[in-house]
């Protein structure tokens, strides 16, 4: 954004404007294409990995390396398997037109990329989706982003409803022969992206309540990933080749836009196609991994883990650490364990296509507890929840954020837009934060009712209305409950419906038959080991002063 008129009374040290109240960031400005220019997100990122690979063959670069099996993909592989996909997909389906929805839910793999970079070329918006996510859920974003098509495997495909063009198989032979065996002719057609058309749909819970599509633009990620590719560190200049692990899900907007961006940079990424730690150790040990991008819970476990002496992880730099803050505690530990890794954190949510403010430099690494200094072109201001009036450095309020790469919208859902976003372009993030007066970012606590498990949104309400729809339940209330290892995890106060036995091992199964992945994937772990915490320690029923005739974890 634009400095305001006058801004001499913008301070140098932390960027904030005493006329405006607002925060500017000190990030040198980037170059970026005139909003008008036609441009997609995947010409966009490939013209800038062609001058990244200058010093390098292209065909000889390794793009995707398979972390179990070692397989690998090139990039002149990776763009001619992308540009073979585009050109069967225009012959065999005709009428998938530019800014149709294309669903895609299937665990990472060499083919997301591929069909994220070929759909994006054509205009088509993707919408990516948990392959755990239940089939109640499926149809709750499914009736959001109205798709016309879905890209799925075999084994998830089942959860889908029939779409107009129906659903392609990923780990199909048809699927195989759609990226390496192109059309013998080119169809006469011409696509034009526009930067302002919608590039994908992601889902978050957003404020409160269900989970919602947040409908970002081929722009929003143009921005965000100019502001990595030309601010990134003068080291890494002259550094090998990167080497990134991926142990993040490619749906999630934190995994999409690294994966943009490492292509953008022309590193080589290691793709996990389900996270397991000790996997995760010996792909960093074999494939010489500089550098993760990680959340809080995985640092604390590789600075308290045995297993990890068991690997040779001296190839590792960088973490790039987001989803939640990191607690100086952590950081320390990990720092005792890990002198030569370096961590850099950051902070961003899906509506502001995941980048809002971030750590460059070395010295800035070591402000503990922040989360950084806001993002190129990026305004900020810290808002009185009671007043609604904007606060200087030092003082807490709702963060509020502005610029190039926030949402366009709730798709379907214009009251929440609204809500969240006010006309003059002011994304109301919802969490409680305070600028110091070098212009770092700290997260003190979140003013919307989500939990944050792992990195993970989890809406109460959703828990609640899955809770709620059991007939043996009359009344359910979720609450977050602190946990070292996951920063919260979700605690249910139940009441029976008269004469109902309904037990917690019941209450257990459940859910864990109906909820999402974001709790699922360790969650015999997560309802046992932190039931036996609690109560080994008080009864939480009158911890809280709630009257309940039973409570349960989920």
């Amino acid at each position: 954004m634009a400095a305001p008129p006058g801004n001499h009374t913008i301070d140098p040290r932390n960027g904030f404007c005493s006329q405006t109240k607002t925060f500017h960031s000190l990030r040198p400005s980037v170059p970026i294409p005139p909003p008008t220019q036609p441009l997609s997100l995947t010409e966009y990122t490939l013209s800038l990995r062609y001058h990244a690979a200058a010093a390098s063959p292209p065909e000889t670069t390794a793009f995707l390396i398979d972390s179990a099996s070692g397989r690998c993909l090139t990039y002149s592989d990776f763009i001619r398997q992308t540009k073979s996909l585009s050109l069967s997909l225009q012959t065999s389906l005709p009428s998938l037109s530019k800014n149709y929805v294309a669903f895609i839910i299937a665990p990472p793999s060499f083919q997301i990329p591929v069909i994220y970079f070929s759909l994006l070329s054509l205009g088509v918006t993707i919408s990516p989706a948990n392959p755990l996510a239940s089939e109640s859920e499926i149809t709750h974003m499914v009736r959001l982003s109205k798709p016309v098509i879905a890209f799925a495997t075999s084994s998830v495909a089942h959860k889908l409803p029939s779409l107009p063009l129906g659903t392609i198989l990923i780990d199909s032979p048809e699927f195989q022969s759609m990226i390496t065996t192109p059309p013998s002719y080119e169809p006469n057609r011409v696509v034009k992206v526009a930067q302002s058309d919608t590039a994908a749909i992601l889902y978050s819970s957003g404020t409160t309540g269900r989970v919602k599509g947040v409908e970002l633009t081929h722009r929003n990620f143009i921005s965000l990933i100019a502001g990595f590719y030309f601010n990134r560190r003068e080291s890494e200049d002259d550094a090998p080749r990167p080497v990134s692990l991926f142990p993040l899900p490619l749906f999630h907007v934190f995994g999409f836009f690294m994966l943009i961006r490492a292509a953008s940079m022309s590193e080589t990424l290691v793709l996990m196609e389900r996270f397991d730690f000790e996997g995760m150790l010996r792909a960093v040990e074999k494939y010489k991994v500089t550098y993760m991008p990680v959340s809080p819970p995985l640092v604390l476990v590789l600075a308290k883990s045995d297993l990890v002496t068991k690997y040779d992880l001296s190839s590792l730099r960088l973490l790039g650490c987001g989803g939640a803050p990191l607690g100086k505690e952590v950081s320390e530990k990990f720092a005792a364990r890990f002198p030569g890794i370096e961590i850099v954190q950051g902070y961003g949510l899906t509506e502001t296509s995941g980048g809002a403010t971030r750590m460059v430099e070395l010295d800035e690494s070591k402000r503990h507890g922040s989360v950084g200094r806001i993002s190129e072109m990026m305004e900020a201001k810290i808002v009185d929840p009671g007043t609604g009036e904007a606060l200087p450095p030092g003082q807490q309020g709702e963060l509020w954020l502005r610029g190039p790469t926030t949402m366009k919208g709730y798709v379907g859902d214009d009251e929440a837009t609204s809500t969240t976003l006010d006309p003059e372009g002011w994304l109301k993030t919802g969490d409680l934060c305070y600028f110091d007066s070098d212009g770092f970012l700290y997260i003190v606590d979140r003013l919307k009712e989500l939990i944050k498990y792992k990195a993970y949104q989890v809406p109460p309400a959703e828990l609640e209305h899955l809770l709620q729809s059991n007939p043996e339940i009359a009344d359910a209330a979720v609450v977050p409950y602190p946990d070292e290892e996951a920063g919260q995890i979700p605690m249910a106060f139940i009441v029976r419906k008269p004469g109902s036995g309904i037990t917690e091992a019941q209450i257990m199964d459940f859910i864990s038959r109906q909820a999402s992945c974001t709790l699922q994937e360790d969650s015999a772990h997560c309802i046992y080991q932190c039931h036996s915490k609690i109560t080994g320690r008080k009864d939480p029923k009158k911890r809280t002063g709630q009257s309940c005739s039973l409570w349960c974890f989920i």
